[in-house]
Formats: structure tokens, sequence, C-alpha cells
């Protein structure tokens, strides 16, 4: 084969070697493209870790500051219900220290004087004196003497016949019950009416 043949077989070839180039650079430049789209969603996906990592930091402080106000408020209520159990009877404490007033004088006056009628009147007066207190703290007297007997209020203690009173009458109080804001301290002991005995 001369020289002039082997040059044109030779140039002949050359356009095929352009048309297989071509393609990849297109692949090439279409890699580059899905790169840049895989590292602008990882940069999106890192900004949105750091955010939910800095949400959880502030979720975390603020469940650490709701947690220490409730142990203080915990805290602070226990204080305040161990403060109403030891003065909670203060108030009616200095009242009743009145009364013992009272009542020492009364004694110290029947160790000096045999009247009784002065003794009698001191103890009236402390007798009112504690009942005035009892009544400002809401403690009443419950005496049902010929009242209706309340299961409630009272305590029958005995059963005794009666024709003057319908059945189920206080007769007698033998022990007087108090209420304290209208809920019971101690039933009044009470002896109660029924209906005679006919078949005797």
């Amino acid at each position: 084969m001369t020289k002039t043949a082997r040059k044109s077989k030779s140039k002949a070839k050359s356009p095929k070697k352009s048309k297989t180039t071509e393609p990849e650079t297109e692949v090439l430049a279409e890699g580059e493209a899905v790169s840049e789209t895989d590292t602008d969603a990882e940069i999106t996906l890192q900004e949105q870790l750091d955010a939910a990592n800095k949400k959880a930091e502030e979720n975390w402080d603020q469940l650490l500051r709701t947690r220490a106000e409730m142990e203080n408020l915990q805290k602070r209520a226990q204080r305040d219900i161990e403060n109403a159990h030891k003065y909670g009877l203060e108030k009616i404490a200095n009242e009743l220290l009145g009364v013992r007033d009272s009542m020492e004088l009364g004694l110290g006056a029947a160790q000096e004087n045999t009247d009784v009628e002065s003794l009698r009147e001191g103890a009236e007066l402390t007798l009112k004196m504690l009942t005035q207190l009892m009544e400002k703290f809401g403690i009443k007297e419950v005496s049902p003497e010929n009242q209706r007997f309340n299961p409630e209020l009272h305590q029958a203690m005995t059963m005794q016949e009666s024709e003057q009173l319908e059945p189920n009458t206080v007769i007698a109080v033998m022990q007087k019950g108090y209420t304290l804001n209208d809920r019971l301290l101690r039933p009044a002991l009470v002896t109660v009416s029924k209906v005679p005995d006919t078949s005797k």
C-alpha cells in the first residue's frame, strides 16, 4: 500500500474519534450536575440536623427549668403544710390563755374566800368566756333535749318508755355533743323515748 493511501485511510478514521469523545463530555457534565445536587442536599440535611439539635437543647433546658420550679413549689408547699400543722392552733391557743387565766384567778379566790356565791359567779364567767371562744371558732353545742332523735348528731345510750313524748324523742342528754363548722366533733349521748309496752 502506498503512503498516499495510508494517509487517506488515517484521515478517514479521525472523524470517528471525535464522535466517541462527545458523549464522554456529556456524561461528565451530568455527573458534575448530580454532584452539585448531592452537595446541596447534604447542606440542607445538615442545616435541618443543626436546627433539630438546637431545638432539642432548648427543650432540654426548658425541661430542667420546669423541673427545678416544680421542686421549689413542692418544697414550698411542704413547708406551708408543716407550718400549718405547727401553728394552725396558734389563734385558738391565744384565746384559751384568757380562759386559763380566769380559772386560775377563780382557784386563787377560792383559797382565800369560802363564799360559795362568789365561786359560782367566777365559774359562770369562765364558762361564758369558754363558750364565746368556742362559738368564735365555729364550735357549736349539740344539746337536743326534747328534740327528734338524729342519728347523725346523737348517739342513743338507752331507750325509755314514755306516754307523754312521741317515739324517738330525746328524753335526756347524758353528755352534750359539739360540731365544728357544721361537722360533727362529738355526738350527744342521749336517752330516747319509745312506745310503752301495752302487753304487760
